[in-house]
């Protein structure tokens, strides 16, 4: 029910509660900030680190908004760029695989491009807690068919009759099924599943990149080509995934959810890079 920036207002304020609230996941973002950014010096890493807290916040307000609240007038506040890109996509019938990330705004961003008129599906892991799993399903089915991310024969029979399939990659996996590819410059384990949903219906690929306009204007959504993808080659496309993610998150870097242990799994089996910062 909150307009617009009172909602951006609140959101902020939520974030730099969280901030003090949950030291671990600060630590975390430390963490991800120096690996990531170390041209950063120590205030502007500091100011980061609150930043990404209060992005975060923001995108409570911004998933409530994308459930329950009026997307068309959110919609009249955002720019479509790029998706001149995912119509001559569909124009080949296989349905689209949509590279998405797990930016603050993730749930809201993923509305705005279902508003644009294209059948969206969105691909995810069934929360553990059924209350939570029942409200992320029914409001994320406002906008979208939320599948669960194993039923793959399901998916691709939304990829026949021509749907937006959108999938985000971009989470530590653990080893199994994963490759060691860079991100930020620093290996990261990186799942191989989306060569081989790709393969599946041989369907197009195009990255979805999603930020709030840095002067509380509105939302930008960009539909962005993944040069070189298929590679023919598993590494070769985990590495060209981790490049097109990266170089959405560049535009808005405290935007993403840098609150995750992106790195937690390295080739020697350690994870020894959260666990010195006792995360």
């Amino acid at each position: 029910m909150l307009p617009f920036k009172p909602g951006l207002l609140l959101g902020r304020l939520i974030g730099s509660a969280l901030y003090y609230l949950i030291p671990k996941r600060r630590k975390v973002v430390e963490v991800n900030s120096r690996l990531c950014f170390p041209e950063f010096s120590e205030p502007e890493r500091q100011q980061f680190v609150k930043d990404v807290f209060r992005n975060n916040g923001i995108g409570i307000i911004e998933t409530a908004w994308s459930y329950w609240g009026n997307k068309e007038s959110i919609k009249n506040r955002t720019t479509y760029l790029g998706f001149e890109h995912l119509e001559k996509a569909l124009e080949e019938g296989r349905g689209v695989i949509i590279l998405g990330a797990h930016y603050s705004c993730l749930d809201l961003g993923i509305a705005l491009c279902s508003l644009y008129g294209k059948p969206l599906v969105t691909m995810y892991r069934e929360h553990n807690n059924p209350l939570m799993e029942q409200v992320i399903h029914k409001g994320r089915s406002t906008w979208c068919e939320p599948v669960e991310r194993k039923k793959l024969r399901e998916i691709v029979r939304y990829l026949r009759k021509n749907y937006l399939v959108w999938y985000g990659p971009d989470q530590d996996f653990g080893a199994k099924k994963s490759v060691f590819v860079p991100f930020f410059g620093h290996t990261a384990a990186t799942i191989t599943a989306t060569t081989k949903m790709a393969r599946l219906n041989k369907s197009p690929m195009l990255a979805l990149q999603q930020r709030r306009n840095e002067d509380d204007s509105g939302y930008t959504v960009e539909i962005c080509p993944v040069d070189g993808f298929p590679s023919g080659d598993e590494i070769e496309d985990a590495r060209l995934v981790n490049q097109a993610i990266e170089a959405g998150i560049r535009k808005a870097p405290s935007q993403y959810m840098w609150v995750h242990k992106r790195f937690k799994t390295q080739p020697d089996g350690e994870q020894k890079l959260y666990k010195k910062a006792g995360c």
